[in-house]
């Protein structure tokens, strides 16, 4: 079925604030499925933007699974993150409210913020490099067809060590050139914040300038320090899945994104259909080895025992992108990338103009 006029437009503004969003040539066979986010299927309808071609096809989504989120409609709440009344999971256990889990979450990291990065690298066989490095560059912080270049303000969520923020003011400063983009690390945890502030001690005196660092709760963002329609991106990664309320979330994403701003959210996924041995295999190591290394290198089996368990309970990449939906934003092609096979996907979508 051919996409709506509108929906075509909406979409091609995507492509001219942030040009590589579903830009079918930055899929790289290395890390992609042959599922990625701009299908050449004969369903598809392309428009060509500034030299490139663009997905322009949103297809039917499925409902999304009721483990998503909270039980709740987040408009009992305005979408503010109040936890009354709500019931939601951590890993395989039900039944918690949205408080309970935040603060058991928050005794998660806790535990592992001074070896997050290693538990990523034992998650992802240290994949999460190349993921993350993949999904800057398909951003493009920094971008701007003007002299001087426009700035930008980026928030990233869930961002406490750094990982993200610190590859988007390397690509925005030096790549692209931009001194004029300002990225805002967002963490519930104080402990993933003090790991972020010190790494930063390393980065160049320009970078730590154009850096800033906030203890938020993602599902209620302070006003007084993010403003609505201030920012030009919002990125999450390995993150939104320890959300409370990621309804909640997605609508506070939009809320402070400017229109035309884009949400987009890196995290592990579904094994595609018809890897069934892959899957096996990966659920194996999941379960099997990652909590008893993590009870062998680190002490702490529980963490990272909730951790695969949260990594099962996120919904696939087409119920999420569904949410995304609901939000209100516009989700441009299929809506999402697979990396290794759907071990993990990039998600992206635009808040309209």
């Amino acid at each position: 079925m051919a996409a709506r006029p509108g929906l075509l437009r909406a979409t091609t503004q995507i492509s001219s604030r942030y040009p590589r969003l579903c830009m079918s040539s930055i899929r790289s066979s290395s890390i992609s499925s042959k599922n990625s986010t701009c299908s050449n299927s004969s369903s598809s309808h392309h428009r060509a933007v500034a030299g490139r071609t663009f997905c322009t096809t949103t297809p039917n989504r499925k409902p999304a699974s009721p483990s998503a989120s909270s039980t709740a409609d987040p408009s009992d709440n305005n979408a503010t993150g109040n936890a009354t009344g709500r019931t939601t999971h951590f890993g395989f256990e039900d039944g918690l409210s949205e408080s309970e889990k935040t603060e058991r979450v928050a005794g998660v990291f806790h535990s592992v913020a001074e070896s997050y990065d290693r538990m990523n690298d034992l998650m992802s066989f240290g994949w999460h490099r190349v993921w993350k490095d993949h999904f800057v560059s398909s951003l493009n912080p920094g971008h701007s067809s003007s002299n001087p270049p426009a700035p930008q303000r980026i928030l990233d969520v869930a961002g406490g060590t750094g990982d993200i923020a610190f590859r988007m003011l390397r690509h925005a400063h030096v790549l692209n050139r931009n001194p004029s983009v300002h990225v805002t690390i967002s963490d519930i945890n104080p402990s993933m914040l003090a790991v972020g502030k010190q790494r930063s001690a390393s980065l160049p005196a320009s970078q730590q300038a154009s850096l800033s660092f906030l203890e938020a709760d993602a599902t209620s963002l302070p006003p007084g320090a993010i403003a609505s329609n201030s920012l030009d991106l919002y990125t999450v990664a390995f993150g939104i899945r320890n959300f409370a309320n990621i309804p909640a979330a997605l609508a506070e994403a939009r809320r402070v994104l400017k229109p035309g701003g884009v949400f987009a959210c890196l995290e592990f996924s579904k094994v595609v259909a018809g890897a069934p041995l892959f899957d096996a295999i990966y659920k194996r190591w999941s379960f099997g080895a990652i909590p008893l290394i993590g009870q062998l290198v680190a002490g702490d089996r529980d963490s990272y025992q909730y951790l695969v368990e949260s990594i099962e309970r996120f919904p696939s990449q087409e119920e999420f992108r569904g949410l995304i939906e609901d939000a209100g934003f516009v989700v441009g092609g299929r809506g999402y990338e697979n990396l290794t096979g759907g071990v993990a996907a990039i998600h992206k979508g635009m808040k309209p103009l």
